[in-house]
């Protein structure tokens, strides 16, 4: 059995939505005040605290009386904030995150519920403190009855339930193809096989109404009621771009995964990519972490294989048919004939094929190919 969220939206009632905005409130409340207790701490006395002091000073805060409106709102979400602000502290510890950050209310909201804050009876959800269920809209039925809920509200202020179940994976009949994908700029994508899948254009179709709906925003006064429904447009508006990338995105890995039994990928660094000034915006637009991210979890549970070859591969500068590697490659030139056995190539179609080559020599012994450093190997199975 495979853990899975499924994730919806709804529509909560008036009573609903003010109780969320307690809890919401009371939820960042306590985040940033158990947040703000550790690092004086840490900083004043050289302490470390854990999460068991963590949720006796969370005890002890909802004792004082001006503080009596914590106990107005289901206490599970805030114990569960104490649990992942502590995930975050072993993340940061452990040096795969930074220090963890103050919760804001002009970002997005949440409150986890487990079982004990939540029930759901007859296809419909209850959360704890309101007697109405929740008005999702069910665009999929759930396999079994969720282990935890996650109420979302996002900056453009759409609410979203995420329900935590488990189900069986159905692996996908074994097909004999395999493929390498090449990830770039221009397109979002060539295979080995020489398709192009274009870039989405999705940042650019939008930006004449986000940049008028910014210069309204700029306008506005700090704090007003007009700044904020200006800056709720300007949220709805990324909120839609976002969409469609990763409405597209979920589609083309979803193909990738359907037609191939294995799918090589190149493994990029894009958080080093991305400080690039001049091409930041276009990397960020393109999405390749997460067209990496969904072929892996989709090949894991259809029984396909998602393998990464390391990154200092010279995909684009080995020819892929007598392997001569050239000294240099400039990012301008898109086609280009091997000194040696005088092939033409296309730079990205060359690059897949030796992408895929790469990827399957992996897969069978496991060695490094390019010959430098360890090879970071993405492997789903």
């Amino acid at each position: 059995m495979t853990k899975r969220a499924y994730q919806y939206r709804f529509y909560p009632t008036s009573e609903q939505a003010e109780l969320l905005a307690r809890t919401f409130g009371c939820v960042r409340f306590i985040y940033n005040s158990v947040l703000r207790w550790r690092t004086d701490a840490f900083c004043q006395e050289q302490k470390k605290i854990g999460y068991t002091q963590a949720s006796a000073r969370l005890t002890a805060i909802k004792k004082q009386p001006e503080l009596a409106f914590l106990n107005e709102v289901s206490s599970v979400p805030l114990q569960q904030c104490l649990r992942h602000q502590q995930t975050a502290f072993k993340n940061f510890f452990e040096g795969r995150a930074g220090y963890p950050a103050f919760k804001s209310k002009k970002h997005r909201q949440s409150a986890e519920f487990t079982t004990s804050a939540f029930s759901y009876r007859d296809g419909k959800l209850y959360i704890a403190k309101s007697r109405t269920p929740l008005d999702i809209r069910w665009s999929r039925p759930l396999p079994c009855e969720p282990s935890t809920v996650t109420i979302l509200k996002d900056s453009a202020g759409r609410y979203f339930v995420s329900c935590l179940c488990e189900f069986e994976p159905e692996g996908l009949p074994i097909t004999p193809k395999t493929i390498g994908i090449d990830l770039g700029l221009k397109d979002l994508f060539v295979t080995s096989e020489g398709e192009r899948i274009g870039k989405s254009h999705h940042t650019a179709r939008y930006a004449a109404r986000l940049a008028l709906a910014q210069r309204r925003l700029s306008r506005k006064k700090l704090g007003s009621k007009n700044r904020a429904k200006a800056r709720l447009k300007v949220a709805r508006i990324h909120a839609k771009i976002a969409d469609c990338r990763t409405d597209r995105l979920h589609k083309l890995s979803r193909r990738l995964i359907n037609e191939n039994q294995v799918v090589c990928v190149e493994s990029l660094a894009v958080k080093s990519l991305i400080r690039n000034p001049r091409l930041s915006k276009a990397i960020a637009d393109a999405g390749w972490g997460e067209l990496v991210r969904q072929l892996e979890y989709k090949g894991g549970w259809a029984g396909r294989q998602v393998v990464g070859i390391d990154r200092w591969y010279p995909s684009s500068r080995r020819c892929s048919c007598c392997g001569h590697t050239v000294a240099s490659m400039p990012l301008p030139i898109r086609s280009w004939t091997c000194p040696e056995c005088g092939t033409a190539h296309d730079r990205d179609v060359n690059a897949a094929v030796n992408i895929k080559a790469a990827g399957l020599a992996v897969l069978a012994l496991g060695e490094n190919v390019s010959g430098i450093g360890q090879v970071p190997l993405s492997c789903s199975r």
